[in-house]
Formats: C-alpha cells, sequence, structure tokens
C-alpha cells in the first residue's frame, strides 16, 4: 500500500511527516528513492528547523539530488494537496524541465537512462572517492535493545557475552544493564549505535541475535527506542 501525506506545506502536514520520519532514514526502504523525491519537490521551501526529523530528511535528499540524483525506483507514495512550487530549486527545474541541447552536458534527467557522458561523470566520481579513501557521508541511529534470555536459569553474563560478539561495520556496542521483569527472570538492556546505510536493525536481531549460536541464551528481542543522531 502506497503512503499518503497530506499538505506538506501546512503545520499539519509538517506534523505528521515529522512523526513519521522518527524512525526511518527515507520515506520508504532503506535507501533514497522516486518516493523521497516526490515528497522533496512537494515542497515549496526548505521545512522549518523546529520540524527536526523533516530537516534532516530534508536536507540529505537534497544533497543527494545535487551530488548525483536519485534513481531507485520505491514502492510508491501519494502527496496530496500540496502547493506547486512557483520557484523551483535549479536541481528541482533540471529533473522537470526538457533538456536544452545546448546544456546535454550539465542537465541531469532524474528519471531517465543515463547518458554516456553522465555515466562518464559518475566513473570519475568513483574514481576520485576511490583514491581519495573517502567515504559518503551516513546517518547515524542510537538504539535501545530489550534482549530477553529463555527462563531464569539463562547466565545473563554470557548472554551479554554473546549479544557483543556480534559484530558488524557500523556498530557499535554501547552501556547496559539487567532490568528485573518478574518471577526471577531479568532482561538485558543495551545501547548500540548505527550508520544507517550499514546496519538494519530488523536484520541484525533476525539474522544474528536471534539465530545461532546467540539465540542459545537470547529467546527474542525488542526495540526499546530508535532515535536519529
Amino acid at each position: 500500500m502506497a503512503v499518503s501525506f497530506a499538505n506538506l506545506n501546512s503545520e499539519a502536514g509538517l506534523k505528521k511527516l515529522d512523526e513519521y520520519l522518527l524512525t526511518r532514514s527515507y520515506i520508504t526502504g532503506y535507501q533514497a528513492s522516486k518516493d523521497d523525491l516526490a515528497v522533496y519537490t512537494s515542497f515549496s521551501a526548505a521545512p522549518s528547523s523546529k520540524y527536526i526529523n523533516v530537516a534532516r530528511w530534508f536536507n540529505h535528499i537534497d544533497a543527494l539530488v545535487r551530488l548525483s540524483g536519485i534513481t531507485a525506483e520505491g514502492q510508491g507514495v501519494k502527496v496530496e494537496s500540496s502547493a506547486v512550487p512557483s520557484a523551483p530549486t535549479p536541481d528541482v527545474a533540471e529533473a522537470q524541465a526538457p533538456v536544452a541541447e545546448e546544456d546535454d552536458d550539465d542537465d541531469v534527467d532524474l528519471f531517465g537512462e543515463e547518458t554516456e557522458d553522465e555515466k562518464k561523470a559518475a566513473e570519475e566520481r568513483a574514481a576520485a572517492a576511490k583514491a581519495s579513501g573517502k567515504k559518503k557521508e551516513s546517518g547515524k541511529s542510537s538504539v535501545l535493545l530489550d534482549v530477553k534470555p529463555w527462563d531464569d536459569e539463562t547466565d545473563m553474563a554470557k548472554l551479554e557475552e554473546a549479544v557483543r560478539s556480534v559484530q558488524m561495520e557500523g556498530l557499535l556496542w554501547g552501556a547496559s544493564k539487567l532490568v528485573p521483569v518478574g518471577y526471577g527472570i531479568k532482561k538485558l538492556q543495551i545501547m548500540m549505535t548505527i550508520v544507517d546505510d550499514l546496519v538494519s536493525v530488523d536484520t541484525l536481531i533476525e539474522d544474528y541475535l536471534c539465530a545461532e549460536p546467540v539465540n542459545e541464551y537470547v529467546q527474542s528481542c525488542d526495540i526499546v527506542a530508535f532515535n536519529k543522531i
């Protein structure tokens, strides 16, 4: 089912989008797509910084549009009753307007096929990035997990050791504590910091924390809090 938003140039629309982006980096999925571009182009001006999550997302998509464009298809999104921008940014105008013959080298069609010049430019950017050893900037999130043992006989020290043994690029384990649940059972609450583009919390839980060998100690995991940094 397509995601739908009301007028994003109104207080009510911005508030809804801000709440929606509280636990998401993108409108749909785990990478920027045409869904993000559809919402991005519905703004008549940059959103107020008081909508923290919207402002973070808008600035990120704005940078992607200016740097390399967005081509992932997305899942479909509807933006209702949004005002049409009277003076779109140069990048958005380029995505919407026909390409003039004399500007073939500069304009980028975000929805069409890549031209030979665009492919060459992309290859040059990739080569330059590789040569400099720099990686694309990515957002980070702070996540609080509840990790539950099988029973009151589970060794919680070994449980925490098993959890922390899970290592991957973009994952950093933080502080932890044991919280009483009842009937002599305690759960582990543990913080972690993740790089959004590198770590999926759902995949981490399903494929690592609730899979062998960690599931010898861990019965289940729940996300208690998920905040962008």
